[in-house]
């Protein structure tokens, strides 16, 4: 019988007092203000047990975490047209690259790379009469809890600096692969980044992957084939140009954030999610993915 707590005690033990804690991402003004000494943990079994330590209660901006919630949102939607639109496979390129989409004809690689976000997007902003409003009740439902909202600050933080992303939006327009206004497409994308969660909402978010499509009240979003296929994109796109290192390191499906968060699964077992604000060079949080690999290693419970 593992003891969970101890473990993840053990693991904040570990790092809370490394010197190197990388960078907060401060290309996007209101993520710079955050405090790179927050370091949380939060673990929930298949069996509704939690464990935690550290600032898990503290809420984050989940960013890129978000594309998983909308890929869940639209694939029961648009089933058999959504792989026409966008691949999956590993992009090997940081998140906000913009020449492999010019050299395949505006289909992006993958749903987790922001080109592919975007696709995710417009698909959203055409299927849902009021897109915003509707995918956070949908996020408020996977995760059984009304308070979850936007953060407005830093959805105009965005807005104000995402220049990268109006030029993938564009040139997606150009290639015929986004079929709403650019600036509602964008509006709906930096909402859905400025969501803020805890650690403890995230594990609960990510509960459906883990539990074959069936949310923590045992609701399903999601066919077990749907949910097999986006831990699978999860585990080969979800860290960008760092998704080979995540699974040679840590073995689980996942998703990173700019806002330092990184939530993982292993189907069947548990989720799990860290938030350390400080990034590596990939934008990865770099104490989330040294404290993953620790918890992999000591309860030898990962997918390989």
């Amino acid at each position: 019988m593992i003891d969970y707590q101890n473990v993840i005690d053990t693991i904040h033990s570990n790092l809370k007092d490394e010197v190197n804690r990388g960078l907060v991402a401060s290309y996007i003004p209101e993520l710079a203000n955050i405090d790179v000494q927050n370091f949380g943990i939060h673990l929930r079994l298949i069996n509704g047990e939690t464990f935690a330590t550290g600032d898990w209660n503290k809420k984050l901006s989940i960013q890129s975490i978000s594309k998983v919630l909308t890929l869940a949102m639209a694939l029961p939607m648009y089933p058999k047209n959504l792989w026409q639109r966008v691949d999956v496979e590993p992009s090997g390129n940081p998140f906000n690259h913009l020449s492999l989409l010019e050299l395949e004809n505006g289909i992006p690689r993958n749903p987790l790379i922001n080109a592919g976000a975007l696709v995710i997007a417009d698909i959203l902003v055409t299927l849902l009469e009021n897109p915003k409003e509707d995918f956070l009740n949908y996020v408020r439902s996977v995760v059984d809890d009304p308070t979850i909202a936007f953060n407005e600050d830093v959805a105009n933080s965005e807005r104000m600096t995402g220049y990268n992303n109006y030029a993938a939006a564009n040139l997606l327009k150009a290639y015929g692969n986004l079929r709403n206004d650019v600036d509602d497409v964008l509006d709906f994308y930096f909402h859905q980044c400025a969501i803020e969660m805890t650690c403890e909402q995230l594990s609960k978010a990510f509960f459906m992957f883990a539990n074959h499509g069936s949310c923590c009240l045992q609701k399903r979003h999601l066919s077990e084939s749907q949910a097999k296929r986006i831990n699978a994109i999860m585990l080969t796109c979800g860290f960008y140009d760092e998704a080979g290192e995540f699974a040679f390191e840590v073995g689980l499906p996942g998703k990173s954030g700019v806002g330092g968060g990184i939530v993982a699964l292993l189907p069947n077992h548990y989720t799990i999610s860290v938030w350390s604000p400080g990034l590596n060079m990939q934008g990865n949080s770099l104490l989330g993915m040294r404290a993953l690999e620790q918890f992999t290693s000591m309860t030898r419970l990962s997918i390989f």
